[in-house]
């Protein structure tokens, strides 16, 4: 199965493109995982599959979002922004404004006159089943939730660090924690601890926040089934909601992540609105056999 692929990049959040409406593409986990491979395949955080919709006439495509482990996820803000202008790109469309199906719901797509692309991102849900997220076991105070998460010391004995965090599902599972100093803390060790831990029964990303002012925040973010990634476009949108959500951030934030920034601006009571650049890297042929 020989296919055409685009990759791209949204602030280094990298990504494999497939067009599925002019070509067949069984995509199983088991070829993302070959797409994915840095050495033996493409190399990408995640694959995106362009297809025809299936729930809604309103729709103009349908978004399908592989991690590079090959699991099937519901949603991809950086993803969504490179899904945009590939479809323009690649002449599948003439609108600057797509409607797109996605496993969590229909999102809105603008491409602005500076090439770069509003997302629509909808309102966070801070329902703990929504993400899913069975907190029982956990302390509650101030609305954070808190966890023990064991920490390794100078790799000679282990401790533990009592983490505070607050969680939101953007159509996938976030949980964001408040930090100090983003360049010290053990991001790997917390974030892997807690990207597939029990009481997220669909795993989880971590976004790790340290707060610069009212509008302004920095932001890495550990993915389940990618590991830390450059940027997070959903990771972003759950940063800010939560800061919102606590008062400690104004409607209107830029995110700043190790490659770049992305602009999120809170529509009180409705939507969160994420405005962000997309690259094209290069294109080519696979074989998926």
């Amino acid at each position: 199965m020989v296919i055409s692929f685009t990759k791209m990049h949204g602030l280094g959040n990298d990504f494999v493109v497939i067009d599925a409406l002019s070509q067949k593409v069984d995509m199983t986990s088991e070829r993302a995982q070959f797409i994915a491979d840095r050495r033996f395949g493409i190399g990408c955080d995640q694959i995106l599959l362009v297809e025809k919709p299936t729930m809604t006439a309103t729709a103009d495509f349908k978004y399908r979002i592989f991690n590079a482990d090959g699991s099937e996820v519901e949603q991809c803000g950086n993803g969504a922004r490179c899904f945009a202008l590939f479809v323009k790109e690649q002449n599948l469309t003439d609108k600057n404004t797509i409607m797109v199906e996605t496993f969590s719901g229909l999102i809105c797509l603008e491409i602005t006159d500076n090439n770069e692309v509003r997302v629509d991102m909808g309102k966070p849900n801070f329902n703990p089943e929504s993400l899913p997220f069975t907190p029982s076991e956990l302390s509650f105070e101030n609305n954070l939730y808190y966890i023990n998460v064991p920490i390794e010391q100078k790799k000679i004995a282990s401790s533990e660090m009592n983490i505070a965090f607050s969680a939101v599902s953007m159509g996938n599972p976030h949980i964001t924690i408040k930090v100090d100093d983003l360049d010290n803390f053990p991001v790997q060790e917390v974030g892997c601890y807690l990207e597939s831990h029990t009481c997220f029964p669909q795993r989880v990303n971590v976004g790790f926040m340290q707060i610069i002012d009212k509008h302004n925040i920095r932001l890495r973010v550990y993915e389940r089934g990618a590991g830390e990634t450059l940027a997070c476009g959903t990771g972003a949108c759950a940063a800010v909601a939560n800061g919102i959500a606590h008062q400690w951030l104004a409607t209107q934030v830029n995110v700043i992540m190790a490659s770049g920034q992305l602009n999120i601006a809170w529509i009180p009571d409705e939507t969160l609105i994420m405005t962000g650049p997309a690259s094209f890297v290069f294109q080519g042929n696979i074989d998926l056999q």
